[in-house]
Formats: C-alpha cells, sequence, structure tokens
C-alpha cells in the first residue's frame, strides 16, 4: 500500500470514529454519572438496593452510569459500620462520594475459612443474608472468608444478572468449606 493510499485510509477511518463516537457523546446527557472514593475501597455499593461492585473499581477511571435523580447509596464492608446516603445526581454531570466507613470491634474465634467459586469476581457474596464482598475476595488457596464456626447459609448473587447459588454450610474451626 502507497503511503498516500495509506494517509487517505487512515483518514477515513478517523473521520468515520470522530463521527460514531459524537453519537455517543450525544447520548451522555442524559446520563448523570457517580465516583466513588470510599476508604476502604473493598467495600460493596449498592445503588438503589441493588450491588454494582466495589467502591475501588470506580475511583480514577471508571464511574457508575446512573439516570439523573436522586439515589440511595450504601456502602457495605462486614469489618466496617454500614453507610447508607442519598445522592442527588445531575444530568451530564459527574459526581464523587467520598467517605470513610468507621471499623468495627474484631470477631472472636476460634475460626474456620470460607472460600468461594464464581465465575464473575464482582459476584456479590451474601453469609445469613449479609453482603461480606465479592467472590474475587475469597476464590483461592490463599484468600478465603474467617468465620466463627458454626452453620451458615452462603449465597453468591451475579453481579450482571443469572442465577444465584445458595448453600448451607457447616464452617469448623481449622477447616476449609468451598461453595461453588
Amino acid at each position: 500500500m502507497s503511503i498516500k493510499r495509506w494517509a487517505e485510509s487512515s483518514a477515513l477511518w478517523a473521520a468515520i470514529l470522530l463521527c460514531a463516537s459524537s453519537g455517543l457523546v450525544a447520548q451522555s446527557p442524559d446520563s448523570a454519572y457517580l465516583k466513588t472514593k470510599v476508604n476502604p475501597g473493598r467495600a460493596g455499593v449498592f445503588v438503589d438496593g441493588k450491588y454494582v461492585g466495589p467502591a475501588a473499581n470506580f475511583r480514577i477511571a471508571r464511574k457508575y452510569m446512573l439516570p439523573p435523580g436522586r439515589h440511595e447509596i450504601r456502602l457495605v464492608e462486614p469489618r466496617y459500620e454500614e453507610v447508607v446516603t442519598t445522592v442527588e445526581l445531575t444530568a451530564g454531570k459527574t459526581s464523587t462520594l467520598s467517605q470513610t466507613l468507621k471499623p468495627l470491634p474484631p470477631a472472636k474465634g476460634p475460626f474456620g475459612t470460607l472460600q468461594t467459586k464464581s465465575a464473575n469476581k464482582f459476584d456479590a457474596v451474601y453469609i445469613n443474608d449479609k453482603f461480606y464482598g465479592h467472590a474475587g475476595e475469597f476464590n483461592n488457596s490463599s484468600q478465603g472468608l474467617l468465620l466463627p464456626a458454626g452453620e451458615y447459609t452462603v449465597r453468591i448473587e451475579p453481579v450482571a444478572g443469572g442465577s444465584k447459588i445458595v448453600k448451607k454450610v457447616q464452617v469448623e474451626a481449622g477447616k476449609t468449606v468451598v461453595v461453588e
């Protein structure tokens, strides 16, 4: 291919991409955006009751796209006090929610370990109907959730929809149980 032909081809592709991206920009005023600056970043973010992922995912490069208006935001991390707040989002604008969660006293042992296996590392993990984190935090031999010995109901809910997993497990001191 000659340099002239390559330049013409590149210019054509640049024009096509510019037109395509301008269509996307035209849609953005209908949406509002939320970024999070939450400590700890592993805290789960719930918008209007729906789990959308860990807070750290939306600090710098990514943001939650939401309809403009008032939204209830709940920040949940099992070792910290839960925070519930309301944000007012404006169409075409990005708002940042900044929050530092207050630590709870540590749990008492003896402990066993719970591990989870899920197709998506951001799937929500609930234990006895309380959010505990996302599947990627508890998914291999060097990661797991320490729990006091006892019986638990574990629920893994896909963040992108699909079938949830619900299992009753017995956590024994010094042992590991895996939920798949």
